[in-house]
Order: structure tokens, then C-alpha cells, then sequence
């Protein structure tokens, strides 16, 4: 960076001074600092004290959100024109880098020079704080936007995670039961094959509905004791000079098949007892691959009917709601989270609230915003409770934690938009003003937090009509 000297003329360019006069506007004049930058240098980091106002004489710089390290291109500012104020006016830091993209002639105004001069200046007054409010919505919607985009993300590679194991478990199941299939039809035709008569393969059959009929009574005790028996029956299998006997003795041993029952199997089969054995166990494995698809698939439709219901996909706007099913599916959707730690997480409703007139999906987003930073704040261990009462003619939802508590200063603004205790890139600051703006804008009700160390609590109000 160079520097050089401002002239009334350079600053004639800006359109922020055409209501000034000569005199006044030298006054502007005799306060600026000439500085240049080559293409590429950092005019202002993100993060830092916000520098003045900046007069943009020669060249363009470019506007870059940073977040997690890395600069996603936000817009370009080209001369003549000006940027900084509102930071200055806020004293907040800089929310973004600018960087430039061409050689680059700024005349600075610092701080303390802008604020003095602003307020001598009406005009000039007029001008910035007409450029307060476009710009503030601008940063909320990109925030908004940012913190949707994040929490759909997280979201979804939880989900994508919930309903891997339950499609694999799925598509593992259906790979072995079409094994088991063959291993039936085959096997069918070694009876034919070795000659079994009808009369003996009927008593097969006996004999296979015997074992199929202790698999559908085995507790999964039994099955655990019956397990212990497992090399036994191995020895006996090979005895028999089944081949591979390995493959077949877990199914066999689940449901406690003993000696007389293979003797008589093995009398009745003949030459074909290693089929029969085979028939048997596939059999059995096939029932429990059968159950298991089953359980994978009811999971994967309870996770898809959890994401359903919590964006409320069958109904548009207002609709009766039961707050219990909403909280009830946030939790399910942040399971993927929960998974991961130790915590419990209590609930004590009161079944008896009745519904509320609402906009569903919304309502979940300040449930989603509530439990997703009560985990945060819980850690790996501890408990979150969740509550629901009645009081008066409202509806009462508390979330609480037993994590280290908010500080009074912290709590005093954890409701400001841009607020934000998180490392920078790790949030906007933009989560409980969402959910306060959803609560009390759009519902009518009141959000507020109590807390302590070992104890916070969120508490949302909701009008019963």
C-alpha cells in the first residue's frame, strides 16, 4: 500500500458529497488519507476494527464472505463509490474481506473524523442512514440464507447417515435371503435325486416345522444359551460328514436342535442328510433375514415419515398442530446428532395441551434451533429435558440442559440478530433471532431463558388460540 494526496476534485466524484459546498466539503478533504493498493492486496480483513470510511477514488476491490477459512464471492465495489459507514456508526467488526481486484485508490476517512464530520454535515447524514436499512436486510438475508443452507445441511448428512445403516442392513438381508432361496430349491432336488419317499419326506417336513416352531418361541435368551452349544453340535455335524459344517450349525444351534432330532434326519434323508440339514438351517435364516428386512424397511419409513411431519409436506400454512408430535420429530431428526453422545433427554408432556393453531414447519425450526444448542452446550454427557405444561390460556414449551449455563452478559443479547458465541464461520448469530421472530412475530407468544451454571432453561410461550 501507497499513499498520495486527496484533492476536493477526487472527492467531487463521490456521490455521497453533492450536496456540499466547497468549503464544506474541504473540510472532508483535509481529513481524507490517499491510499493505494495492487491488485490482490487486503484492504480490510474480516474480523477487524472497521478502518473509516472508505472513498472509493480509482479501480474496484471485491466483497468475500469468509466462513471456515474459506472466501465465497460476495459482490464488487467499483469507484467512484463508498463503503464502511455502517460499520463505523455500529463500531462492529467487519463482516467481510475486501480484496483488490484492479489497482485501487481509496481516500479514508477515519473514524473519528467521520463521526465528527457526519454530524456537522446533514446532508451527508441523510445520505448514510438512508443506506442503513438495505444494507442491514441485505447482510440478514444473506445470514438467513447461509444458516438455512448450513442447518439443511447438517441435517441431511445426518439423515443420509440414519438411513444408510437401515438400507444396507436392507440390501444385505435381501442378498442373503435370495441365498437362502437357492439353497431351499436346491436342496429339493437332492431329495428327488437320492430317492427320499413321500412318506419320509413328510416326516422332513415334521421335523423342519419342529425347528421353525422354536425359532418363532426363542427368546433371545435362549438363543444366546442355545450358542453356547454351538461347537457341540459342530462335532456332530461333522461326524455326520456334512460338508462345511460351519455354515450351517449357528442357524441349527439358535433354536437348540439336539441329538435325537439329528439322528432322525439323518435316518430318514440317507444319502441326502447334508441337503436336508442345509433345507433346515436356510430355512431358518431365511425367517430371520425376512424379519430383519422387514425391521430395516419399517426404519427407513419412520425416519422418512419423521422428515415428512416435521416439514409439515401435506400442509401449507396455518394447520392444528400437537406440539408433541413436532418435538418429537426435531428429536428424530437431530438422532444422528444425539447418537453420538451420552445424553438423555427426558421428556415430561402434558398429553392433555390441546392443539395449536400453527405454522408447523416454521415452529419446528425454533425446536431444531432450542435442542440443536442445548446439545451443544451439553456436550458428550449430560441431560436435556423437555417439557410442556399448560398455564393460563397459553401453552408452555421448556427446554432445559444441565450444561455450564450462559453468562448474564451473553444472555442479556442471545437474542440480537448477528449475536453469536460460536467461532467465526461456526454461526451467524441468526438462530434464536429466527426462532424469537417466529415465536413473536408469527405466533403471538413470548421466548426467554433463565440460566445458571449446571442449569438453562429455554422457555417458549404460545397462545392457546
Amino acid at each position: 500500500m501507497t499513499s498520495g494526496h486527496v484533492t476536493r476534485s477526487d472527492l467531487r466524484t463521490i456521490d455521497l458529497f453533492d450536496d456540499l459546498g466547497d468549503e464544506q466539503l474541504d473540510e472532508w478533504v483535509a481529513a481524507a488519507h490517499d491510499q493505494r493498493f495492487a491488485v490482490g492486496d487486503i484492504v480490510v480483513e474480516e474480523g477487524a476494527a472497521p478502518p473509516g470510511l472508505m472513498l472509493l477514488l480509482e479501480g474496484s476491490m471485491q466483497m468475500l464472505l469468509v466462513e471456515q477459512q474459506r472466501a465465497e464471492p460476495l459482490g464488487r465495489q467499483a469507484a467512484p463509490t463508498w463503503t464502511g459507514a455502517i460499520s463505523v456508526l455500529t463500531g462492529e467488526q467487519m463482516r467481510l474481506r475486501m480484496r483488490a481486484d484492479s489497482p485501487l485508490r481509496i481516500a479514508l476517512i477515519e473514524p473519528a473524523d467521520f463521526h465528527r464530520l457526519l454530524f456537522a454535515h446533514q446532508a451527508v447524514h441523510q445520505r448514510v442512514i438512508a443506506q442503513v436499512t438495505p444494507v442491514i436486510s441485505k447482510f440478514a438475508g444473506i445470514g438467513a440464507h447461509r444458516e438455512r443452507l448450513a442447518s439443511l445441511g447438517t441435517m441431511a448428512a445426518g439423515l443420509a447417515h440414519e438411513l444408510n445403516n437401515p438400507a444396507a442392513a436392507a440390501r444385505r438381508s435381501a442378498a442373503e435371503l435370495a441365498e437362502m432361496l437357492d439353497v431351499i430349491s436346491s436342496s429339493l432336488g437332492r431329495f428327488v435325486e437320492s430317492g427320499v419317499e413321500r412318506a419320509q419326506a413328510a416326516k422332513l417336513v415334521e421335523l423342519q416345522q419342529q425347528a421353525v416352531g422354536r425359532a418363532a418361541t426363542c427368546t433371545a435368551l435362549d438363543a444366546l444359551d442355545f450358542a453356547d452349544a454351538e461347537d457341540e453340535l459342530l462335532a456332530r455335524l461333522e461326524a455326520l460328514g456334512i460338508p462345511e459344517p460351519w455354515r450351517i450349525a449357528e442357524p441349527l444351534a439358535a433354536v437348540g436342535v439336539d441329538q435325537a432330532w439329528l439322528d432322525e434326519v439323518a435316518l430318514l434323508a440317507g444319502p441326502a442328510t447334508d441337503a436336508a440339514l442345509r433345507w433346515v438351517a436356510a430355512t431358518l435364516s431365511a425367517g430371520r433375514l425376512a424379519t430383519e428386512l422387514q425391521d430395516s424397511t419399517q426404519r427407513i419409513s419412520a425416519l422418512v415419515g419423521a422428515v415428512k411431519s416435521y416439514a409439515y409436506m401435506d400442509k401449507d400454512g396455518l394447520a392444528e398442530i400437537d406440539l408433541h408430535e413436532g418435538l418429537e420429530t426435531t428429536l428424530a431428526v437431530l438422532g444422528h446428532k444425539l447418537k453420538q453422545t451420552s445424553i438423555e433427554v427426558v421428556r415430561s408432556y402434558d398429553r392433555d395441551l390441546p392443539k395449536l393453531t400453527l405454522h408447523g414447519s416454521e415452529l419446528n425450526q425454533v425446536w431444531t434451533n432450542l435442542l440443536d444448542n442445548a446439545i451443544d452446550a451439553v456436550g458428550d454427557r449430560g441431560t436435556i429435558t423437555v417439557t410442556t405444561r399448560r398455564d393460563g390460556d397459553c401453552a408452555e414449551v421448556a427446554v432445559s440442559d444441565d450444561g455450564p449455563g450462559i453468562p448474564a452478559d451473553v444472555a442479556a443479547r442471545i437474542f440480537d440478530p448477528f449475536y453469536t458465541t460460536k467461532e467465526i464461520g461456526q454461526g451467524t448469530g441468526l438462530g434464536l433471532a429466527t426462532a424469537r421472530g417466529i415465536v413473536v412475530d408469527r405466533h403471538d407468544g413470548s421466548i426467554g431463558v433463565e440460566s445458571e451454571p449446571g442449569r438453562t432453561t429455554f422457555l417458549v410461550r404460545l397462545p392457546l388460540r
